[in-house]
């Protein structure tokens, strides 16, 4: 049986962005992101070109966040994708949600390919509350 936030959220996972409260590692203050975010299947995935950013830093240290969508606001516990084949799904999911910026992801990756540029990628999955 789907959950009152999986409906809710289906209603708004065509939307490009998700602002992404997470809380400072040794404040606990909040703050806030924007950042791209997809739905697939049952899961909601995160990614970042650059896991040194402060918010991935943060959300690797309090896991519990909240992801405001579309006018919708989900609590939600993170976890960040250390298999290499699961962060692969991930990043994947992602690359076909924002299929616009293949040129650019493409070029990354070939960047990284040839040593040029370390990969920094990241992703986290995000498993909703209630």
């Amino acid at each position: 049986m789907e959950t009152n936030a999986l409906t809710r959220l289906k209603r708004v996972a065509g939307r490009q962005t998700t602002t992404l409260t997470h809380y400072g590692r040794k404040s606990g203050k909040p703050y806030e992101v924007t950042i791209w975010f997809v739905l697939k299947g049952d899961k909601v995935y995160l990614g970042t070109a650059n896991v040194n950013r402060q918010w991935v830093r943060n959300v690797q240290k309090t896991p519990q966040v909240k992801l405001s969508i579309g006018g919708e606001t989900f609590d939600g516990t993170t976890r960040f994708l250390t298999d290499r084949a699961e962060h692969e799904r991930a990043m994947a999911a992602i690359r076909r949600k924002y299929w616009m910026y293949r040129p650019l992801i493409a070029l990354g990756q070939v960047l990284t390919a040839i040593e040029v540029m370390r990969d920094r990628t990241g992703a986290f999955d995000v498993t909703l509350a209630g």
